[in-house]
């Protein structure tokens, strides 16, 4: 009997313990891959920076069915980073990086999030 509830408590501990953590992956990946097609050399103190921007996506996987692919998330967080920016006249958007957070349980249920930074300049000439 005594040993019967040491082994019933220790799978409950392990059980427990397994109900409890959470599994997650981040990577980030340094890439210039701009939406904008305009080549700028900022070697002149012609432009002020704003502030910053940022956008995020999610996709949310099921059993391997369900969201977009990779490539269409991380575009709409950019997107979304340039919605969120508001930007206005001689304004542009420089150093965007992106990164990207693997959350969840593969292969049961996987979120992928993206969050796209940049920093807002403006031209002064």
């Amino acid at each position: 009997m005594y040993n019967t509830m040491k082994k019933l408590f220790t799978l409950a501990l392990v059980l427990g313990a397994l109900m409890f953590t959470g599994c997650a992956t981040h990577m980030y990946k340094a890439e210039n891959k701009n939406l904008s097609q305009t080549e700028v050399v900022l070697s002149q103190k012609n432009f002020k920076v704003v502030g910053q921007a940022e956008g995020h996506a999610k996709a949310t996987m099921v059993l391997g069915i369900g969201g977009l692919s990779k490539r269409s998330v991380r575009a709409n967080a950019v997107a979304e980073m340039y919605k969120a920016a508001k930007l206005s006249g001689s304004q542009t958007i420089i150093n965007i990086n992106v990164k990207h957070a693997i959350v969840g349980l593969p292969p049961f249920y996987v979120r992928n999030i993206y969050t796209a930074t940049g920093t807002i300049i403006e031209f002064t000439e």
